[in-house]
């Protein structure tokens, strides 16, 4: 099926974000390395929190305008082509004890960096909006060849985004980085990806 954005450009999969079964596989250690996809592990991690009554965090759909539509059989009919109806902003909101929060999940294969290139422009402003509102905004990346999950705050996410446009401005954010300024999430039985302990030290670090 061929999915288009709101300009008519089609949409390519990102080679960061390919799925698990064109990935090496991995021997299992510890409660990572299940074979499982970020958007799965917070998707549950999102349910048991929901569950629970923790927080209420969901992924974000995606509207899409369907163009053409082929019907191999009576009872079947396929996708072909469909449009983005608008640009997407992040892929995950909601609300926890009180504050509203928005972040955004990406998967890497790159060891050493992760490339500014997999975020765009409205997605910043979006998140940017949300924060002079008093918003909560982060990304969740993994680094899929070495099993890490870092949690970065949005604050630093714009601080190397704004720093590519100058000159000598690099074109993605050093793996170091992640390690100095963000957050290890480990992996647990339950939930799979904990990030809300995460989010309260971001919520104290903002009202310091």
């Amino acid at each position: 099926m061929t999915i288009r954005y709101p300009n008519g450009q089609p949409y390519l999969i990102n080679d960061d974000k390919k799925t698990k079964k064109n990935q090496p596989k991995k021997k299992k250690t510890g409660y990572s390395n299940r074979g499982m996809t970020l958007e799965e592990d917070l998707n549950q991690t999102n349910d048991y929190y929901l569950l629970r009554k923790i927080a209420v965090i969901h992924k974000k759909p995606i509207p899409i305008q369907i163009v053409n539509v082929d019907y191999p059989s009576r009872s079947a009919a396929k996708i072909t082509e469909a449009y983005y109806k608008k640009a997407s902003t992040t892929d995950y909101n909601g609300i926890y004890n009180g504050y509203y929060i928005d972040f955004e999940a990406k998967e890497t294969r790159n060891k050493t960096s992760f490339p500014l290139k997999n975020f765009h422009d409205h997605q910043l402003s979006h998140m940017e909006a949300c924060v002079d509102q008093g918003g909560i905004c982060f990304i969740v990346v993994r680094f899929s060849t070495l099993d890490k999950v870092f949690v970065l705050d949005f604050s630093v996410l714009k601080k190397w985004w704004d720093q590519q446009f100058e000159e000598k401005g690099k074109k993605s954010i050093p793996y170091s980085v992640f390690e100095k300024d963000g957050y290890e999430l480990p992996y647990s039985l339950a939930p799979r990806l904990p990030y809300l302990t995460i989010v309260d030290q971001l919520i104290v670090n903002r009202d310091l």
